[in-house]
């Protein structure tokens, strides 16, 4: 009888373990099977909830349409050319990097709610949790550089240097914007409340991205602050993507390095982010789950 017993628990051991998706299976394979599975649940959280993507919809629209015609009247460009074809390249960077304080409200929001404590409980990669949200919102920040491609076609803006550049500036836009993430994932795992994410989020980010030259040159800036926008990482991105595109580039004249050299500076800092804040996210979140 206890050999019979023996038997069947055997058995069915062995089956559940050939149930068991994670046996036999590689680290990195079960890595890139959490990834997809998780990014798939943020793609279908934003169908069910459409307004989620209003931080990179309607809030870069509307500030093309400020700055444009509010603002863009008042401000020279030097060397000449059409502020609103300047604008783009400044604006696609910033409606990229406004993903950042979004993605740590959405990370504080999964631990206030206990859905981390749920993925922590189960048998996944700790690093596909957070790969998995930095990835959903790469999707929404394609969907951002195409709005605000499209509000600034509708303006007047044009590309002049060649669908190639005009592909690698997207491209470059792309990179800066998730390796940005990333820093919004740090923020979100060492704060403890979306509010104070959301209020960190605009100190931190909005300063970064009105001190460059997103949306002003560098030139008019007074001395002391010239260098500290010139070696903002957001001025070399506006710089790379407005000199890839053929618009106006009053950085081009900047004998800082990073104005020199824009695409070199774009991958240098997105690079940097990447190995600071990627391994620093996925070391705060194993600290969090002990």
């Amino acid at each position: 009888m206890t050999t019979t017993a023996l038997a069947t628990a055997t058995r069915a051991t062995r089956s559940l373990a050939a149930a068991d998706l994670t046996v036999h299976r590689s680290a990195f394979t079960q890595f890139l099977g959490d990834v997809w599975v998780l990014t798939r649940r943020s793609i279908a959280r934003i169908r069910r909830e459409p307004e989620t993507l209003s931080d990179v919809t309607i809030q870069p629209v509307m500030f093309v349409l400020m700055f444009a015609y509010v603002f863009g009247g008042a401000i020279g460009i030097p060397g000449g050319g059409s502020y609103h074809s300047y604008l783009i390249g400044g604006m696609l960077g910033m409606s990229l990097a406004q993903t950042a304080p979004g993605t740590a409200v959405a990370v504080v929001s999964d631990m206030e709610t206990g859905l981390i404590d749920r993925f922590r409980s189960l048998p996944m990669s700790r690093a596909a949790v957070l790969t998995a949200r930095t990835i959903a919102d790469l999707l929404t920040q394609v969907i951002g550089a195409a709005a605000v491609a499209l509000v600034g076609v509708a303006i007047g803006w044009r590309i002049t240097g060649g669908v190639g550049h005009a592909a690698e500036a997207f491209a470059l836009a792309l990179l800066f914007g998730y390796a940005f993430t990333w820093a919004g994932v740090c923020l979100g795992m060492v704060l403890r409340s979306a509010e104070v994410a959301q209020q960190a989020g605009f100190i931190i980010f909005l300063p970064l991205t009105f001190i460059s030259s997103a949306f002003v040159p560098t030139q008019g800036m007074p001395g002391w602050l010239q260098p500290v926008a010139e070696w903002n990482p957001m001025s070399s991105l506006a710089a790379a993507c407005r000199g890839l595109f053929g618009n106006p580039n009053p950085a081009s004249t900047v004998h800082a390095w990073p104005e020199q050299h824009p695409e070199l500076a774009v991958i240098c800092w997105a690079a940097t982010m990447l190995l600071i804040f990627a391994p620093l996210a996925v070391h705060l979140y194993r600290t969090k789950a002990h």
